[in-house]
């Protein structure tokens, strides 16, 4: 492509580490915004890139963009980006790769070790005088325990991996992923989800948000759990059937949830999932460690710099028919 300046439109806070990349090169100008922000719609027509993370990607803004010929999603999920949309006017959409997989995998641990360990129940009986909360001898322990991935990809084998070096078993649940792929590493593959629901401890989803997928966890689901699970969700909030988890831990038949998504985001102040004290709960922040959100950044600075200098890695394009590298 031939050189001039670029206009890159960043809708959503990333790590200053990308805007430096883009800065530091030749042809590049900024324009910040945050999430969902009033005058996206103004700023779009403007825009030769877009970099985003959580505003919605749609006709509508596409519409006020007539020069945008790339965006580039920070992270891996795409499910707020209409791509036929983007397909339609030939705009690749880029993701990041695999450099978020090790940061969700070590909060998804985090939330189950917390659950187990009582670790925020604990704390606040703590901060109450309430030091007697010891004698309930309520915590268990991860090993020996099953934990059920409800899908398995780079995330789901980093947590696989984890979980089987606390000496859990691991079973998994994907229809994508064939026997041969997992010969030899010590986990079992279902072909039928209630299968690895009816023996999980722990049902962690780590699944991409599709028409297929949403709310595969739900109240036919959870009722195949056996009594005391955990579920865990670090994915997607619309996998999960909030409702139905909720009237699980009232009703005791599951014992924990971990959720760091959700199906509206941000919930409200009262929502239910946030007030049970069963649950643990964080702001969609899994992969956003001091080191994850740089490498996310500069990503997605790579990503608009490769387009734009024709060496972009077509393996990170979702809708190829839209890329050709030079």
């Amino acid at each position: 492509m031939a050189d001039s300046t670029r206009t890159v439109l960043i809708l959503g806070k990333i790590a200053d580490a990308g805007c430096e990349k883009l800065r530091a090169a030749d042809g590049y100008t900024l324009i910040e915004r945050p999430d969902h922000a009033e005058d996206r719609f103004d700023v779009a027509g403007q825009a030769d890139a877009i970099i985003v993370r959580m505003t919605a990607i749609n006709p509508e803004l596409l519409s006020h963009a007539p020069n945008l010929k790339f965006v580039a999603r920070h992270g891996v999920g795409y499910d707020t980006v209409d791509v036929p949309a983007l397909s339609k006017r030939g705009i690749p959409l880029a993701v990041t790769g695999d450099v978020n997989s090790g940061a969700v995998a070590e909060h998804t641990l985090t939330m189950m070790l917390a659950l187990a360990k009582k670790t925020v129940e604990y704390d606040r009986a703590m901060r109450a005088d309430n030091f007697a909360i010891r004698d309930t001898f309520s915590a268990i322990e991860l090993c020996g325990r099953n934990v059920f991935l409800v899908g398995f990809g780079r995330i789901g084998r980093k947590v696989a991996d984890m979980c089987l070096a606390l000496g859990m078993s691991v079973t998994i649940y994907d229809p994508y992923l064939k026997p041969e792929a997992i010969a030899g590493l010590g986990f079992k593959l279902v072909e039928d989800l209630s299968e690895g629901l009816a023996s999980a401890d722990f049902v962690n989803v780590h699944a991409p948000l599709t028409p297929q997928t949403k709310h595969i966890i739900n109240a036919e689901t959870v009722a195949q759990m056996k009594p005391g699970a955990r579920v865990i969700n670090v994915a997607r909030g619309g996998l999960v059937d909030e409702k139905a988890v909720l009237k699980a831990l009232n009703d005791g038949h599951l014992h924990g949830a971990g959720f760091d998504v959700f199906e509206n985001e941000p919930p409200t102040s009262d929502d239910a999932l946030l007030q049970h004290p069963l649950t643990i709960v964080s702001p969609h922040c899994a992969a956003f460690t001091i080191e994850c959100a740089d490498r996310m950044a500069l990503s997605c600075a790579e990503n608009v710099m490769g387009f734009f200098n024709g060496a972009l890695d077509s393996a990170l394009v979702i809708n190829k028919e839209t890329y050709q590298a030079a």
